[in-house]
Parts: C-alpha cells; structure tokens; sequence
C-alpha cells in the first residue's frame, strides 16, 4: 500500500470507527467531496492517490427517503458507481458498504449474497442501485451488506433505548422482525481486513455479508441493551404493524455470512460483546466511572 487510506462518510458510525482505526486516512468532508456531485468525488479520489478507497457514506434516512428520492438516488445510488470508476482507473480496490435493505424481507432463511434482490422503500432501491453500479464497472470492489448498526455515536437503536428508559418505564419494540445487530467497530474492523484482501488478492472481488450474531428480534435486542446497561424499563412487545412509518420494513434481515468467513477468514461477532464495549463508551462519555 503507498498511498493512504480514503474514507468517505467518516463522520458516521462505521466511518468513526475507520477512521479511529487508521493513521494517515484521507478522510475528506462534505464540504470537500460531496456525494451528490459526481465532479467532486472524482476530484477527491484522484487528489487522494489512494491505495483503497472504503465508502462508509450513505443517505440513511430510511423514511426520509421516501420524500427526497433524488437526494437518496444521488448519494446511494450513483456515487458508488463514480468511486469505482475511478477506482478501477487507478486500479485500486473500492469495499462499498450495503445493507439488508436490498432484499424484501420474506421467509425465515439467513439471505445469501447470490439471492435475488427486492427493496421494499426508495433507501433500499438506492442502494441496491450503488451496488449495480459498482458492478457494472468492473473494477476491484467488495460490496459489503450489512445490518442493525450500533455504536456509541450517531444516531441507532442503542442510544435510542437508552433516552426512552430514562423516562420511560415500558418501551414498545417490535418482535416480528429478525436481524443481527452489527457494531460500527466490528463493521470497520471487517472493511480494512477486506480491502488489504483485495489489495493481495484483487480476484476476492465480490458481494459478502457481514453481521453480529445470534439472530435477534429488535425486542430482544432491547431486552439485552436493559439488561447490560441495568435500565429497568420493560420491553412491551408489540407487532410492526402498530408501528406504521413512511417506509415498510423487511421482517427478515437474517444475513448468511459463510462466503465472507470463507473468502476472508472473517468471523461473525457476538454482537452482545459488541455491546457491551459500546456501553462502557458511553458510560466514559457520560462521565460515569
């Protein structure tokens, strides 16, 4: 590797934990390179001269998408498309991050890289668009889907049970719906492991999964963050369908990451050790000894 390290969306959950990570990362700003001009992330990337480029960015306002579909299209959609062309130009890896959004949530099987895709709402739609768009160019690239991201920054659904305990004595949370949550640490860990993989070995270029295990309903996600954080709110179980949002969620966000330990030799992590790590941040944060 001789030249740095470029990260786009450094100042979201996983892009942090990036660049926590790294010495000497390009890490460029909105106000440098806007992923809603393509002119300006080409001039980023080759300004750069980077040896890999890690996109962490991303419109993730899965409602707000609905309104402002251009917006999502831009960030989600083409500008991946516009790293990889120039990626492949310098012939350097891209590692694209993805999310479960792109499938429609159906059955009770962990859903695999080769399965068909079937967004439900605009954010998965643009999404799945910046992955074909990868794609399509043809270069070194890795598009990394990944699910229920937490940390002890940014906005998640952590931080949002632990505001609602403080003032609340039962919590709803829905149980229909299945995923892994993922920690934005175990996220970037995973990104850079790739993107040295790629570097040795550009024909690892694929689509892989990435989430914490086991399999959890978002309740019992919440049962668990009250648990280590000794809130005593009560989970109130209740359907998604007593939950109406602009945008419909997938019931199923099980995600088969076989190919990705396979390929890389990148276990799943306990992502209720995960948690625990994002508790103590927070309590340090808080001034809590």
């Amino acid at each position: 590797m001789t030249g740095p390290l470029l990260i786009f969306g450094s100042t979201g959950q996983v892009g942090q934990e990036l660049a926590r990570r790294t010495k000497g990362a390009a890490c460029p700003l909105r106000d440098v390179a806007d992923l809603a001009d393509p002119a300006s992330i080409e001039a980023t990337i080759y300004e750069s001269a980077p040896s890999a480029i890690i996109n962490a960015a991303a419109w993730t306002n899965v409602d707000k998408a609905e309104d402002h579909a251009a917006e999502a299209f831009a960030i989600n959609g083409i500008a991946p498309g516009k790293m990889a062309e120039a990626a492949a130009d310098l012939e350097i890896p891209l590692v694209h991050i993805s999310t479960d959004y792109v499938f429609d949530g159906a059955g009770d099987e962990p859903w695999g890289p080769d399965d068909p895709a079937g967004p439900l709402g605009v954010y998965g739609q643009s999404k799945l668009q910046g992955e074909r768009e990868v794609i399509e160019v043809g270069g070194t690239f890795a598009i990394l889907r990944t699910s229920w991201v937490f940390s002890s920054h940014g906005k998640n659904f952590v931080k949002t049970m632990l505001r609602l305990s403080e003032a609340q004595s039962a919590v709803e949370v829905v149980n229909d719906q299945f995923g892994g949550p993922t920690s934005a640490a175990s996220i970037a860990e995973a990104c850079l492991t790739i993107a040295k993989g790629l570097i040795e070995d550009p024909a690892r270029t694929g689509t892989y999964h990435f989430a914490g295990a086991p399999h959890v309903t978002w309740a019992e996600f919440a049962k668990e963050v009250f648990e280590q954080a000794g809130r005593s709110a009560r989970v109130a179980e209740v359907p998604t369908e007593l939950f109406p949002t602009p945008a419909e969620r997938p019931l199923n966000s099980r995600l088969d990451c076989e190919s990705t330990l396979k390929t890389f030799g990148i276990s799943q992590p306990d992502w209720r050790k995960d948690l625990t790590q994002v508790l103590q941040e927070l309590s340090q944060a808080a001034g809590v000894p």
